[in-house]
């Protein structure tokens, strides 16, 4: 059974937006940071936002001002939404959980693909 459950991925024009929502289990959510990852063809994967349990968030320099991360502790669900849409930001998105205490563990989404046409 999947740990994360990420959706919201798709195809949208440059300048447009979409919203990536990542559910994961209780015992995950509430014990880990939170974080968005991509990977373009052909590179690494990145780190795009995080977001504690608290809710202090960093997100990468090359989408400050664009995307936001945000966590729904009552929904175990992490978002990050997307605003003006770049052909650069064209990856798969992973959500990735960073369990700490002493069930320490790191957890993976499927993916999911963003494709900006220009």
């Amino acid at each position: 059974q999947a740990q994360l459950v990420e959706s919201g991925g798709g195809l949208v024009q440059a300048g447009g937006s979409l919203r990536l929502s990542c559910a994961a289990s209780r015992i995950i959510f509430s014990m880990s940071v939170m974080a968005w990852y991509r990977q373009a063809p052909g590179k690494q994967r990145e780190l795009v936002a995080r977001i504690t349990t608290g809710g202090t968030t960093n997100v990468a320099d090359s989408v400050k001002g664009r995307f936001t991360i945000s966590r729904d502790n009552a929904k175990n669900t992490v978002y990050l939404q997307m605003n003006s849409l770049k052909p650069e930001d064209t990856a798969v998105y992973y959500c990735n959980a960073d369990r700490f205490g002493l069930q320490a563990e790191v957890f993976w989404g499927q993916g999911t693909q963003v494709t900006v046409s220009s």
